[in-house]
C-alpha cells in the first residue's frame, strides 16, 4: 500500500473542511488546527488554499472526464453507456464524497484553473447529452427533451455526496443498479 504523503493528508483534510464549512469560510489556521500543526508548517507542503482547492476539484473533474471518454469510446448500446455513467458517478462519489462536495459547491472559486475546469465540465456534459441524443435517434430512449433527461439524471448523480455518507453500509454495485433502474428505465423504450 502506498504511503500517504503529508500533502495528500492536507488535501484530504481540507476537502473535509470545505464540505463542512465551504471553501470561503475555511482558513489556513482552521486547516492547521484540524491537522494538529502550526499554520506556517502547511506552507512546507502547499503554496496556498487556492492550490488545495485546485488539486481537489481538478482531480475529480479529470476523473469524470477520463471515465466519460472511455464510456463514449465503447461499443455498447446507449442505454448501457448511460448505466456506465451512473456507475462512474457512484464510484467517484463513493470514494471521494468530500471532493465531490468541493466540485459541486466551490468550483466558482477556482482562479487560474476556472477556464480549464469549465472546459472539462462542458466536454463531460456534451458527451452525456450526445449519448442521450444518440439513444433517442436509435429508439433506445423515449423521444423527450435530451437536456431535461440529462438535467434530471445529473441532479440526482451530483447530489450523491450528500446521501452516501448517511448510509452505514453501502454496496456500490447495488446503488448503481438501483439508480440505473430508477433513472434509466423511466426513459428506456
Amino acid at each position: 500500500m502506498k504511503k500517504v504523503t503529508r500533502k495528500e493528508e492536507i488535501i484530504k483534510t481540507a476537502a473535509k473542511l470545505f464540505k463542512e464549512k465551504g471553501y470561503s469560510a475555511v482558513t489556513m489556521r482552521d486547516l492547521a488546527s484540524a491537522m494538529g500543526i502550526k499554520a506556517a508548517s502547511l506552507y512546507n507542503h502547499i503554496n496556498s488554499k487556492q492550490d488545495i482547492l485546485k488539486a481537489i476539484i481538478i482531480e475529480v473533474a479529470e476523473d469524470f472526464t477520463h471515465g466519460m471518454r472511455a464510456i463514449i469510446a465503447s461499443e455498447q448500446s446507449n442505454i448501457s453507456k448511460l448505466k456506465k455513467v451512473v456507475e462512474l458517478h457512484v464510484s467517484i462519489s463513493s470514494n471521494n464524497t468530500n471532493g465531490i462536495a468541493a466540485l459541486n459547491n466551490d468550483w466558482m472559486h477556482l482562479e487560474d484553473q476556472l477556464e480549464y475546469y469549465l472546459k472539462l465540465r462542458n466536454e463531460y456534459e456534451a458527451n452525456f447529452l450526445s449519448i442521450i441524443e444518440q439513444g433517442i435517434s436509435a429508439n433506445e430512449i423515449k423521444n423527450s427533451n435530451p437536456e431535461i433527461i440529462m438535467f434530471s439524471m445529473l441532479s440526482t448523480l451530483r447530489s450523491l455526496y450528500l446521501w452516501i455518507p448517511k448510509k452505514d453500509t453501502l454496496n456500490s454495485n447495488e446503488l448503481a443498479n438501483g439508480l440505473s433502474e430508477i433513472l434509466i428505465e423511466g426513459i428506456n423504450i
